[in-house]
């Protein structure tokens, strides 16, 4: 008995002068993130011209992310995150017309709550820009595709400074009457600093 009181009173003596751990979610963080991708066009406006374009497309996508968190309570946590992805095979065809997508980028907000001190349930949303190549069958080029994005998700400390999610985001790309849409769903690894 005198040797588990001494035991536990070694521990929390060592426990008390050692720095505390790292809150994973707090402070800024980097990761990678894959998944599956579908491009929905109905028409585009580009600069080119208009799109009579109808098409989906399944891909797979892969990238990076940065981002930082700030608790403002103790199991609410506010951040901000950008996010660049490349999609494999997700060119949008129909007739002639064609949109491929070459790159797209994020920057969003996100909001959580921790149902326990590694699990975070969050919803996000932000601005969404997409940069592909465009062409009618005739005339070629460039346009950037800029919308909107709103998704949510589970993210996990699996150990010490590093934690993993699994995301489902939503993106509206479209304008002027015509209908653009992102669906993704997405797991991911982050270290946290």
């Amino acid at each position: 008995m005198k040797k588990i009181v001494a035991g536990i009173l070694a521990a929390a003596s060592i426990m008390a002068v050692s720095p505390a751990f790292a809150d994973t979610f707090q402070g800024p963080y980097v990761g990678v993130q894959a998944g599956w991708n579908q491009d929905k066009a109905r028409g585009a406006d580009t600069d080119i011209g208009d799109l009579a374009i109808r098409d989906t497309r399944d891909a797979f996508v892969g990238g990076a992310f940065a981002g930082y968190n700030y608790k403002i309570t103790p199991n609410v946590v506010i951040g901000a995150e950008g996010s660049f992805d490349i999609a494999a095979d997700d060119a949008l065809r129909s007739g002639g017309a064609v949109i491929d997508p070459n790159y797209a980028f994020d920057l969003s907000a996100r909001a959580g709550y921790l149902v326990n001190p590694k699990t975070l349930l969050y919803v996000r949303g932000g601005y969404e820009n997409m940069r592909a190549r465009v062409s009618d069958g005739v005339v070629s080029g460039h346009d950037t595709f800029d919308g909107w994005s709103a998704g949510g998700g589970i993210e996990r400390e699996i150990v010490d400074k590093v934690s993993a999610r699994i995301e489902y985001r939503y993106s509206d790309l479209g304008s002027n009457g015509h209908d653009f849409d992102r669906h993704q769903a997405l797991v991911g690894v982050a270290y946290h600093f």
